[in-house]
């Protein structure tokens, strides 16, 4: 997917608006500037920002239309992937959790910048936040499965859908779960890398211990 086809994606497929691709491009500016004081992203997608970055996140919202009426949390958002592209592109309170100083400061001014209404920053480790259940979790390159679903659980309800940005071993690690964790699993090919996938996820629950 070349830069050219990750906007077209996003005007034919998600039907973004004018305004808000310029929006996403001066989210793509803040990043590249801020890279250069902090390690927010590799350089070597700095060309092919649109597609490894923005509509990575962006093909979040295919998986989303079943979730229940709610906000979204996003677990460890680092430079505000995919949080900041979601509350760009979504009307949902997007919730975004991060615990390095630097970043929590720069997604400050990214939501300032944008005048993002419906983005809040939460400058904390997850085991300290506190917020009621919500209706999606996500989190991309966080953590571990087991540890994802251990700290995201209590944020949870059986109708929360989660959406899991993984890579290759996205299946072995549903099966490394299970009998820990249960529920509806299953995982759907990403469209911007063919090595990718989107764990999606309801009704997770503990398992009992053996």
């Amino acid at each position: 997917m070349t830069e050219d086809d990750a906007q077209a994606w996003l005007v034919e497929t998600l039907h973004v608006s004018r305004e808000t691709l310029a929006q996403l491009a001066a989210y793509r500016d803040l990043v590249l500037a801020e890279t250069a004081h902090q390690n927010l992203i590799a350089r070597s997608t700095f060309d092919v920002f649109w597609a490894r970055h923005i509509v990575d996140s962006a093909q979040l919202l295919l998986h989303a239309s079943a979730a229940p009426t709610g906000a979204w949390l996003d677990l460890g958002s680092g430079a505000g992937l995919p949080g900041i592209v979601l509350a760009l592109l979504c009307d949902r309170d997007i919730h975004m959790v991060e615990e390095r100083r630097g970043r929590i400061a720069f997604l400050n001014r990214v939501v300032e910048a944008l005048d993002l209404r419906n983005a809040y920053v939460h400058g904390c480790k997850v085991e300290a936040l506190r917020l009621p259940p919500a209706a999606v979790i996500t989190a991309r390159a966080f953590a571990p499965l087991p540890k994802l679903l251990a700290l995201g659980h209590r944020f949870s309800t059986p109708e929360t859908l989660w959406l899991l940005p993984k890579g290759r071993s996205a299946r072995e690690e549903v099966e490394n779960v299970r009998g820990a964790w249960h529920g509806l699993f299953h995982v759907e090919q990403s469209i911007t890398d063919a090595e990718a996938a989107i764990l999606v996820a309801r009704q997770v629950r503990k398992g009992k211990p053996s």
